[in-house]
């Protein structure tokens, strides 16, 4: 029995969903999809309904890339000519479409792990970001401009609506007030803290783009992993598959990414990374 954990799987290309429809049955396990799974509804349709047939329990966060306003498809594959959904409408859409297939949302329950490396919560989270990554004297209103002179540019600018928040810092600082809250009520429990984007700023590497870290993250979640007694924390966004140790957390950045990212000829299953139990001390 493992939790395991894989993000970034881009369904929109077709490799990757063929290799996901390779998946093979693991009933015991549990497995974490961290975001970036898909932005089109019938795609994630389906890939809850294989993951949830094929794993004991499935756990999902939203990346930016499920909240993007895009053209969805209907029933019989044709392009539906009714407004697509935005903002806190779509991401609920996508909770409600979870739960038709049994798989834990951050609006559900924490499920509580007892298996090997456990007890502990498993607290699925949507926090988003709020351009607080971004260097200590770089105003706000010039994050977007000093990015662009780095080459980084990110499409959430213009797919990802907040509505009906005036903006994604304050959708963020909504997200992260709950998430707050519903953390301190555990009461020191230990956990697995799951988040599309990194907790801290120091796990963001990117060198290919390094201007890119505004929309990594928020500088309020940096002590999570002490404050909530993480034994994990697992992210994705970055496309950089890694494992770092901070404070004797370990922190599992989990991204399979798109087809040129990851090696076909070995198919998707060494991509998944184990949670838990894991390595029992920093290697």
């Amino acid at each position: 029995m493992k939790l395991l954990a894989i993000s970034d799987l881009h369904l929109a290309n077709p490799v990757n969903r063929e290799a996901m429809a390779n998946l093979p049955y693991a009933p015991e396990d549990w497995l974490i999809l961290a975001g970036d799974i898909a932005e089109r509804l019938d795609h994630l349709r389906e890939i809850f309904a294989l993951t949830a047939d094929r794993f004991a329990r499935v756990i999902w966060v939203p990346g930016n890339h499920e909240l993007w306003t895009v053209p969805e498809n209907g029933p019989n594959g044709d392009s539906q000519s009714n407004a697509p959904l935005a903002g806190e409408a779509k991401y609920n859409a996508i909770v409600d479409l979870a739960r038709e297939h049994g798989i834990v949302t951050p609006e559900d329950e924490y499920p509580l792990w007892t298996g090997p490396g456990g007890p502990c919560v498993i607290a699925p989270l949507f926090l988003l970001y709020d351009y607080s990554f971004r260097p200590d004297d770089l105003p706000r209103d010039q994050v977007i401009a000093w990015a662009r002179e780095g080459g980084a540019v990110c499409a959430d600018e213009m797919l990802l609506n907040p509505a009906p928040y005036p903006s994604r810092e304050a959708w963020c600082q909504a997200r992260c007030d709950d998430a707050e809250a519903r953390l301190m009520a555990l009461d020191g429990a230990p956990t697995v803290l799951v988040n599309h984007y990194p907790l801290r700023r120091d796990l963001v590497h990117i060198p290919r783009i390094p201007r890119f870290i505004p929309w990594c993250g928020t500088r309020r979640t940096e002590d999570w992993h002490t404050r909530f007694n993480a034994k994990v924390a697992v992210s994705g966004h970055l496309h950089v598959r890694r494992t770092d140790w901070i404070d004797g957390t370990r922190f599992e950045e989990v991204s399979l990414g798109y087809p040129k990212q990851w090696d076909r000829q070995r198919g998707i299953l060494p991509y998944i990374r184990e949670i838990l139990p894991g390595p029992p001390v920093m290697a």
